[in-house]
């Protein structure tokens, strides 16, 4: 990294401003490479999670029933995970990284075997909950270990190796689920959990070991302000989620979460604003750095909905491709992603963080705006190179963010600044998929008539007849949508070029 060997006269890592020695670094790690092992099996469960059960949802709502409230399976994990995930940052600050991963290890554990002996759909969705409350610490911890193991101009290594489990999990997730299903039990979907979970939770109880915290003993936990964060979350994640698809946007349910909501908010801000320890601290949205990458990875987890959701349903609809098909036009980005991530270093050690991820959004921007440009119906090679294009530009934006707001601050600020990015980047997809579905059906409610949505035109490909009239209508609608993550991801650009400082406050390691 450019300006490293000055470090100790007081350049930044990246060129300027003074640097100070990050205080607290979890160094005695034992065997290192035993716990990365162990952080990535433990990033493969919290990945595959979501990808493995989809394609067994056929075999789960045949046996369990519960077809009109099944979507909860996935709106429950992604509720708890994303509400916890600011709390297991501030508690990993206060207690250790390594109680906080094995506790959540072992309630993502608990989760999975109660989900494979679930006797109905309301048990299976409570107990996806009780799984999502352990992956929520699955994901922030296992991200701010990875700092805290490697100094900055090593991180992109781990984080690269991190992507590509994303990557493979992607990929590999919902083949593994269809197997599982078709050849074996849904339940063992879950079950297959357990071992791997259980090395993980061995290699990381063996070979991590954490300085002791002083303050750990004694420290006052703001559970006040952890519940309030949980509940505002919750309820407002619910009104996002359900609005326009269990009940109207202006309905009596749809306006008392909101308002629920609302109160919450309230509540949260006195509760942080009164603790002595708050779970969200104020420094995280008054240090320029960290709250500039907020808004961007919210933005960022806005507009990733556009080809998550809305490119399989586009592929089978408008290319006519099968659902094989179509899902390998949407993983090819999970191919250039991590790739470009490890790529990333070479330029930021130029360039610096921010510009590195204003090239990575900027590019985004023109490649999600290109896609509304695609010939009707055109050919599926046009929008696979998008996605490819796509992912190494994304790659080029996220993790420049990332290891540089970790290496911005303290040891004992580390999981909250990790879980504050995490955070917003998971509020943003569900934001996108709220506000991109209503897009969606908006458009295809104009050109079809009011009573045609994106769920008619799923049944019609499940029946293997889709009109010429709706095949247009959905390709018109996904430009849509496009257009829309190519605002998401300008407006990403814009809070960089105008927040963000122009170098990052790197700490010396």
């Amino acid at each position: 990294m450019q300006g490293t060997s000055k470090a100790r006269k007081g350049f930044r890592v990246d060129g300027t401003r003074p640097v100070t020695r990050d205080s607290g670094r979890s160094a005695a790690t034992g065997r290192r490479g035993a716990v990365v092992a162990a952080l990535m099996l433990a990033m493969a469960l919290a990945a595959l999670d979501s990808t493995i059960v989809s394609t067994a949802v056929p075999q789960i709502v045949g046996d369990l029933g519960g077809f009109s409230y099944f979507s909860w399976l996935f709106s429950g994990y992604l509720l708890a995970v994303t509400v916890t995930l600011p709390v297991y940052g501030k508690l990993s600050d206060t207690f250790g990284r390594k109680p906080v991963l094995v506790a959540g290890a072992a309630l993502f554990l608990l989760g999975s075997l109660l989900c494979a002996v679930a006797w109905n759909m309301a048990a299976l969705i409570a107990f996806r909950i009780v799984q999502g409350l352990g992956g929520g610490a699955l994901q922030g911890t296992v991200q701010t270990l990875a700092a805290d193991l490697y100094p900055l101009q090593e991180r992109p290594k781990i984080q690269a190796r991190l992507s590509t489990v994303w990557a493979v999990s992607a990929v590999a997730g919902p083949g593994i689920g269809g197997l599982l299903a078709s050849y074996a039990d849904w339940r063992w979907i879950f079950l297959v959990n357990l071992p791997v979970g259980a090395v993980a939770l061995w290699l990381i109880v063996r070979h991590l070991h954490e300085p002791r915290r002083e303050n750990g003993h004694h420290a006052r936990v703001d559970w006040a302000g952890a519940v309030a964060i949980f509940a505002c979350g919750g309820v407002l994640l619910t009104a996002l989620v359900q609005g326009g698809v269990a009940w109207p946007w202006l309905s009596a349910p749809s306006l008392a979460l909101f308002a629920a909501g609302a109160a919450l908010l309230a509540a949260v801000v006195v509760a942080e604003h009164r603790a002595a320890e708050p779970i969200i601290p104020g420094w995280v949205w008054r240090r320029r750095t960290i709250a500039a990458v907020n808004l961007a990875l919210g933005a960022l987890g806005l507009l990733m909905v556009a080809p998550t959701v809305f490119l399989p349903t586009y592929a089978q609809s408008v290319l006519g491709l099968a659902p094989v098909a179509a899902g390998f036009v949407l993983s090819v980005w999970t191919l250039s992603w991590p790739v470009s991530a490890a790529l990333s270093q070479h330029v930021y050690r130029r360039i610096g963080f921010r510009n590195t991820a204003m090239l990575g959004i900027g590019t985004a921007a023109v490649v999600l705006f290109a896609f509304t440009f695609l010939p009707y119906p055109g050919e599926a090679w046009q929008p696979t190179l998008l996605m490819l294009l796509l992912g190494a530009a994304l790659g080029l934006f996220q993790l420049p963010l990332i290891i540089g707001v970790q290496s911005s601050v303290e040891w004992e600020e580390r999981g909250t600044a990790t879980g504050s990015i995490l955070f917003c980047r998971q509020t943003g997809q569900t934001v996108g998929a709220a506000l991109f579905g209503a897009v969606a059906n908006g458009v295809l409610a104009t050109r079809l008539g009011g009573a045609h949505d994106l769920d008619s035109v799923t049944r019609a490909l499940d029946a293997g007849t889709v009109p010429e009239a709706t095949r247009r209508a959905v390709a018109d609608a996904v430009h849509a949508v496009y257009l829309g993550a190519a605002c998401a991801a300008a407006l990403a650009f814009l809070v960089l070029l105008v927040l963000a400082p122009r170098t990052f406050p790197v700490l010396k390691d």
